[in-house]
């Protein structure tokens, strides 16, 4: 473990399963889908750096600092490899860290990912970082979720909690600024993901009003993609058993190894 980056520990066995949210969430937002997930797998729910309970991480805000403190922090609790999920920000942390260190991730389950493609909506992040009270909360989950979702007391709960701390939405201001800079993000180019060889699914809400399902086109043919139908950018709190199903069938999938490419002929 290393200093100032939280995870809450659940399970034992030989498997490991990284569970990184979104941004201004938490390590609480998993607690309908862990459940789920089986009990013989050891999971580890991370605060990512500036969050909750790593709220003091140094560098927090960048998404490659995120992905080295989780590697780094796996490493010291003996995880050799493991399953990775991720979430919207956590989700371009989930595949930082796959490319670079694709040896450690037995499989790379992404929900809704940022940094695949330029668009974000700007405000509306920038309006969730600034949200303290309950009623804010609850209407920004709504912005972000589809039509038919009603967002969880609990989780609107657990996110006020968390900005309840000292610091906590300055700093989480600050992330939003600098992730949507000119309402555009920071994009990982698609001929990286296309050296990816770990089973990799990525799911994705067909009416995300946060980032465009439209990310999605182009992707690698092995990657496995999910439209979830009816649903928002908040998969993990809009349909936490399907996520926990995907989760669970993404590990279960072998690894593809890469075709070499022919030479050109004339």
């Amino acid at each position: 473990m290393i200093a100032s980056l939280h995870a809450t520990e659940q399970g034992a066995g030989s498997k490991a399963i990284a569970l990184l949210h979104g941004f201004g969430g938490c390590h609480g937002v998993w607690h309908e889908v862990i459940p789920s997930l089986s009990p013989a797998v050891r999971t580890l729910a991370y605060d990512l750096p500036g969050h909750g309970l790593s709220l003091d991480f140094p560098g927090a805000g960048l998404a490659k600092v995120a992905a080295r403190a989780v590697l780094t922090d796996l490493a010291a609790r003996s995880v050799k490899r493991v399953h990775l999920v991720g979430h919207s920000m956590g989700g371009a942390v989930a595949t930082l860290m796959a490319l670079a260190e694709p040896e450690r991730v037995a499989s790379l389950t992404l929900l809704a990912p940022g940094g695949f493609g330029p668009e974000i909506n700007g405000p509306l992040l920038r309006r969730f970082a600034a949200a303290r009270d309950p009623s804010d909360i609850r209407a920004c989950l709504s912005a972000m979720s589809g039509p038919l979702t009603r967002p969880v007391d609990r989780t609107v709960d657990t996110i006020r909690d968390m900005r309840g701390r000292p610091g906590q939405v300055e700093q989480l201001i600050e992330i939003a600024a600098a992730m949507t800079s000119d309402d555009r993000q920071g994009v990982i180019p698609h001929d990286r993901l296309d050296t990816l060889t770990m089973p990799v699914m990525v799911a994705w809400g067909s009416n995300d009003p946060m980032l465009p399902v439209t990310q999605m086109d182009g992707l690698p043919a092995r990657f496995h993609v999910h439209h979830v139908l009816e649903a928002g950018h908040m998969l993990i709190e809009e349909a936490p058993d399907l996520v926990a199903t995907i989760i669970q069938r993404n590990m279960n999938r072998r690894a593809r190894p890469l075709r070499p490419k022919l030479a050109a002929t004339g």
